[in-house]
C-alpha cells in the first residue's frame, strides 16, 4: 500500500510543486491538499493520511495547533512540520504539539521523501541544522540528578506520554503497556517514538535513565 500523505500549506504554487514530485515517487500518494490548519485538520478526518507535511504559518489556525489537535484526536498520524523557520521557539513548540519530524523547505527532494517514509515508520526525523539545534539545547540543559521530579521536568510530554515513561521506567514492554492503558501496539510504538524524540534519546535505556532519575518508575 503507498503511502497516503496530506500537504497542508497556504502558498498553493509550492503544494503544487510538491504534489507533483511526490506523486512520481514509488510508493507514496498525495491524498490531498489543505491551505491551513481549520482544512488540515478536516481532512486529517476525511482521507486518514498516514503523513501530513505540515506548514507552520498559515492564515487562520497556525500548523502548531493543527499538529496538537490532530495529534490529540489520532496520534497514529504522523506529522512532518516542512517550513521555512527553524527558531527555537517553533521547533520545540512543534514538538510538543506533537511533530514526529521537522525539515526546512531547502531540504532536496530525496530528503523529503526519506522523511515521509520513517516518519510513517514511527520514527524521529530531523533536517541536520535542527538535529544540531537539539542537541546542543540539550547538552546544555541542567539534567535531573536529585532522586525526584525536579519542577518542569518532562514538561514537553503530555499526560499521556508521561504516564507512558513511567510505565517504561518500571520496565515494562510496548505489549505490558497496551494491556494496562487498552491501547493498541501501534499506537504504544508511536507514544514510545514520540516520547524519544521529545527527549532528545537514541533508545529506550536512555529513556529508562532520564525517568529514573527524576523519580519515576517506583514500584507500587
Amino acid at each position: 500500500m503507498p503511502i497516503k500523505v496530506l500537504i497542508a500549506d497556504d502558498h498553493a504554487f509550492y503544494r503544487e510543486g510538491v504534489r507533483a514530485f511526490l506523486n512520481n515517487t514509488p510508493d507514496i500518494e498525495v491524498v490531498g491538499e489543505a491551505g491551513n490548519g481549520e482544512e488540515a485538520i478536516a481532512k486529517s478526518k476525511d482521507l486518514a493520511p498516514a503523513v501530513i507535511l505540515m506548514d507552520l504559518k498559515m492564515p487562520g489556525m497556525n500548523g502548531i495547533e493543527a499538529t496538537r489537535r490532530i495529534h490529540e484526536t489520532d496520534s497514529t498520524i504522523g506529522v512532518l512540520v516542512l517550513t521555512m523557520f527553524d527558531d527555537d521557539d517553533s521547533v520545540f513548540a512543534a514538538m510538543r504539539a506533537g511533530a514526529r519530524g521537522y525539515l526546512l523547505k531547502d531540504a532536496d527532494k530525496d530528503e523529503v521523501v526519506r522523511a515521509i517514509v520513517a516518519v510513517e515508520r514511527g520514527e524521529a526525523i530531523f533536517s541536520p541544522a535542527i538535529a544540531q539545534r537539539m542537541i546542543q539545547y540539550f547538552s546544555s540543559a541542567p539534567s535531573a540528578s536529585s532522586g525526584k521530579r525536579q519542577p518542569g521536568e518532562f514538561s514537553e510530554l503530555t499526560e499521556r506520554e508521561l504516564e507512558i515513561l513511567n510505565l517504561i521506567a518500571k520496565g515494562d514492554n510496548n505489549n505490558t503497556i497496551a494491556n494496562k492503558l487498552s491501547l493498541s501496539i501501534k499506537t504504544v510504538q508511536n507514544y514510545v517514538s514520540s516520547i524519544l524524540t521529545k527527549l532528545q534519546v537514541t533508545d529506550r535505556a536512555q529513556a529508562i535513565v532520564r525517568a529514573r532519575d527524576a523519580g519515576l518508575g517506583k514500584k507500587e
